[in-house]
C-alpha cells in the first residue's frame, strides 16, 4: 500500500442485505479476493439472505467460495411499515459487536435498502469509513430519501454515471472522495451474453421455450403507496394472463406489502398456471443470461432501467418506484398502470423488439477503477467529513486568525498616465493606493509594477493584511459570479478586435479596443497631434516638462479642436463595437463602464449599440460606474472571489 502510505494491509468489510445488492457488490468482493497482498477481506450477511421465504440467498455466497464472516438475522416479519423499521432497530443493536470484533478499516456498503442504512449508521457511530455505491443517483418512494442519507454518513462515493456525480457534488459532497466508476454489475453483464443460455432457459421456463418468446416479471411494492401498488401488481398480473405468453414471475423483495403482493399471486393461482413459473430467486448469473434473451421485462425493479439495457431487452417500467432514474431507449414506462388494457397495450408494443445496447451505467471496468481507489484511501487522513458548501453569508462568530489580519487582493491598473496599485480588502475597502507616473517603455512599466507590488506585499504585512492574489483585468459577471475561464484569463475584453487594420496593440496583435480607447491609446493620439502641433487650442497651455496625456486630448476637443474629438469619437465607436460584440455574445442585462474615460464613452457606446446591435439585445442598459476606483476594485475582485470559494 505504497501509495496511500498505510502500512498494513487495508481490512475491508462488505456487508450484504440481499440478491439484488449481492450482484452489485460480488465482483467487487472477487477483485478484493484475488489481491490478497493490498487486503483483507471480512464478509457480513444480513437482512433477507436469510429467509427462506426469499430463497435464503446466503447459499449462493458460499456458492462463490467466500467466507462468511456473520450472519445476522435482522428481519421482522411482517412486511409491513413497522416491520421495515423494527428490522433496522434490531440491525442496529447486532451491527455494534460484530464491527467491535472485525474492527474493519472500511465498510462497503450498497445502495439504497432500509438495512443498508442500518449498516451506515452503525460504522459512522463506531468511527468506521464507508464507501458508498451507487450513490447520487434518483429513482422514487423512500429509496431516495434513504440513498442520500446514507451519502452524508459515507466518507467515499463510488457512482455510476456522470448525473449521479453531479447529484453527489451538488449535495455538498467532497468531489476528490467521489469515483465515476460505472456499476460493478456491468463488469459481469458486458460479457455474458456470449455464454450458454439455452440450457439455462429451459432449466426456468421449460423445454419449449424459445428465445425472445417469454417474459421476466419482477416487481416490487412501493413503500410510500402499498395500497396502489398491490392493485398495480394485480393489473399487471390479469395483462400477462391475456398476454398469454410463457412468464417468469420472481417474488417480490421483504419491503412492506409484499406480503399482500404474494397473496394477489395465489389468489389468481401464478403457481399452478401453465404459462407462468413462479420462482423465489435466479442466480445472477443466470437471471442475466434470461432477461438478456427475453421478448420483454416487465416491473418495477431498478434492474429492468439499469442492467437490462446493456442487452437492449425491450422494457416496461410500472408506476413510480424508478422515477428520476437514467434509462435507455429500450424502456417504455407506464407511470400512471391503472388499468389492464394500459398495460397490455404496453405488452404488446414492446415485447420482441431488440433495441441498441447501452451502457449508461457502465463500460465493463468498474472493478480495477474501485480496487484502485480503495488502495488509494490514506488511513491517516481526518476520519471526520467536510462538506463543500457552496458561499454563504458570512457567520458572526470570528477565528482569531480572522481577527489578526484581513484577507486581502493586490490590485494593479494599468493606467495611460498612471500606474496604481492597491490592497484591497475583502469589504471592498482600499487600505493603501501606490500611484506612479507610466514610463515610456513596456520594460520600465513592467519593472515598475513589480517594484510597486513588491512594496505593497511588504506593506501588507505591517496593516495586517494577508494577501490572497494579484489581479489584473476586466471581468464579466454571471449569477452574481465572476466568470474566471479555463485558464483564469476571461473577459480580456480589452483585447476583442474591432477592426482587422487598426492601430497596433500592445498585446501585439492589431484593431484591439485597447488600441483604440485605453488611456495609453489616447496619449499615443494626443502626443501625435502635438508634435505636429495640432493638440493645443485657444484656451489651452502646456509647460515645457509637462507630459502629454489624454487628458489633454479630452480638453482639447471640449474647446473645439476637431482633430482632437474625432479621436474621441472613434475611440467610442471602437469601444461600442466591442460592446456590441459582447452583446450578441453572453446577452447581459448590464454593461458598466468604468474609469475616468467613461463619462467621455457612454453616449457613444449607446449610439453604435443602436446602430449595430440586434433588435434583441440593445434594450441593455449602459451605465457608469460610480466607484472612487473602480478598476482596481473590480481587479481585486478577480482574486477574492476566486480564492474564498468553497467550491469551484
Amino acid at each position: 500500500m505504497e501509495k496511500n502510505g498505510n502500512n498494513h494491509k487495508l481490512r475491508v468489510c462488505v456487508a450484504t442485505c440481499n440478491r439484488a445488492d449481492y450482484s452489485k457488490l460480488a465482483p467487487i468482493m472477487f477483485g478484493i479476493k484475488a489481491e490478497p497482498q493490498f487486503f483483507e477481506l471480512d464478509v457480513v450477511v444480513l437482512g433477507s439472505h436469510l429467509i427462506d421465504d426469499y430463497g435464503n440467498t446466503y447459499r449462493m455466497i458460499e456458492q462463490d467460495d467466500f467466507d462468511i464472516h456473520t450472519r445476522l438475522h435482522t428481519i421482522v416479519r411482517g412486511e409491513d411499515e413497522a416491520a421495515m423499521v423494527e428490522s433496522v432497530g434490531l440491525a442496529l443493536v447486532k451491527l455494534p459487536d460484530v464491527l467491535n470484533r472485525l474492527k474493519p478499516d472500511i465498510m462497503i456498503v450498497h445502495g439504497d435498502r432500509f438495512d443498508a442504512l442500518a449498516l451506515a449508521t452503525s460504522a459512522a457511530l463506531m468511527n468506521i469509513r464507508i464507501l458508498h455505491i451507487e450513490g447520487g443517483e434518483v429513482s422514487g418512494t423512500i429509496d431516495d430519501s434513504i440513498r442520500h442519507a446514507i451519502t452524508k454518513l459515507a466518507h467515499y462515493h463510488v457512482c455510476c454515471t456522470r448525473s449521479a456525480e453531479q447529484h453527489l457534488i451538488a449535495m455538498c459532497e467532497d468531489h476528490d472522495r467521489i469515483l465515476l466508476a460505472g456499476c460493478p454489475s456491468y463488469d459481469k453483464l458486458l460479457s455474458a451474453k456470449k455464454k450458454d443460455y439455452m440450457s439455462i432457459i429451459c432449466m426456468w421456463l421449460g423445454e419449449d421455450v424459445k428465445t425472445r418468446d417469454y417474459i421476466v416479471a419482477l416487481q416490487h411494492p412501493v413503500t410510500t403507496d402499498i395500497k396502489h401498488s398491490i392493485k398495480m401488481f394485480e393489473l399487471t398480473l390479469d395483462a400477462l394472463i391475456s398476454f398469454n405468453k410463457r412468464t417468469l414471475v420472481l417474488f417480490p423483495n421483504v419491503d412492506a406489502g409484499s406480503k399482500e403482493m404474494v397473496r394477489v399471486m395465489r389468489k389468481k393461482g401464478i403457481e399452478h398456471h401453465p404459462n407462468f413459473r413462479a420462482v423465489k430467486h435466479v442466480p445472477f448469473d443466470q437471471f442475466i443470461q434470461l432477461v438478456a434473451h427475453a421478448g420483454c421485462m416487465i416491473g418495477n425493479s431498478s434492474c429492468g432501467v439499469r442492467e437490462v439495457g446493456a442487452f437492449g431487452t425491450p422494457v416496461i417500467n410500472l408506476g413510480t418506484r424508478q422515477t428520476g432514474r437514467e434509462t435507455g431507449e429500450n424502456v417504455l414506462h407506464v407511470r400512471d398502470a391503472d388499468t389492464q388494457d394500459k398495460i397490455l397495450h404496453a405488452l404488446q408494443l414492446q415485447f420482441g423488439k431488440q433495441y441498441p445496447c447501452s451502457k449508461i451505467y457502465g463500460d465493463g471496468n468498474a472493478v480495477p477503477r474501485i480496487l484502485k481507489f480503495l488502495k488509494s484511501i490514506d488511513l491517516k487522513e481526518p476520519l471526520q467529513k467536510k462538506f463543500c458548501f457552496p458561499p454563504v453569508k458570512d457567520n458572526i462568530s470570528q477565528d482569531i486568525d480572522h481577527i489578526l489580519e484581513t484577507q486581502s487582493a493586490l490590485a494593479v491598473d494599468l493606467g495611460g498616465t498612471n500606474l496604481r496599485v492597491a490592497i484591497v480588502s475583502m469589504k471592498g475597502e482600499i487600505v493603501k493606493k501606490y500611484t506612479q507616473l507610466n514610463p515610456k517603455t513596456y520594460e520600465d512599466r513592467l519593472e515598475l509594477i513589480l517594484k510597486m507590488c513588491i512594496e505593497a506585499a511588504s506593506e501588507a504585512v505591517n496593516v495586517n493584511c494577508r494577501i490572497l492574489g494579484v489581479g489584473i483585468g476586466g471581468g464579466i459577471i454571471h449569477q452574481h459570479e465572476l466568470i474566471h475561464g479555463s485558464s483564469f484569463c476571461a473577459a480580456e475584453l480589452g483585447h476583442i478586435v474591432v477592426s482587422l487594420d487598426g492601430p497596433e496593440c500592445l498585446c501585439g496583435s492589431q484593431g484591439c479596443i485597447e488600441a483604440y480607447a485605453s488611456g495609453i491609446a489616447l496619449q499615443r493620439e494626443a502626443k501625435k497631434l502635438h508634435d505636429e502641433d495640432l493638440l493645443l487650442v485657444e484656451g489651452m497651455s502646456m509647460k515645457d516638462d509637462e507630459i502629454v496625456s489624454a487628458a489633454h486630448l479630452i480638453q482639447a476637443a471640449k474647446l473645439g479642436n476637431t482633430k482632437a474629438d474625432s479621436i474621441l469619437r472613434t475611440a467610442g465607436t471602437a469601444l461600442g463595437l466591442g460592446v456590441v460584440n459582447i452583446l450578441h455574445t453572453m446577452n447581459p442585462s448590464l454593461v458598466i463602464l468604468s474609469g475616468v474615460l467613461a463619462n467621455h464613452y457612454v453616449n457613444a457606446v449607446k449610439d453604435v449599440i443602436n446602430q449595430q446591435a440586434l433588435s434583441s439585445v440593445r434594450s441593455v442598459d449602459v451605465v457608469v460606474s460610480n466607484l472612487a476606483d473602480p478598476a482596481l476594485l473590480g481587479a481585486a475582485s478577480l482574486v477574492l472571489d476566486y480564492t474564498t470559494r468553497r467550491i469551484y
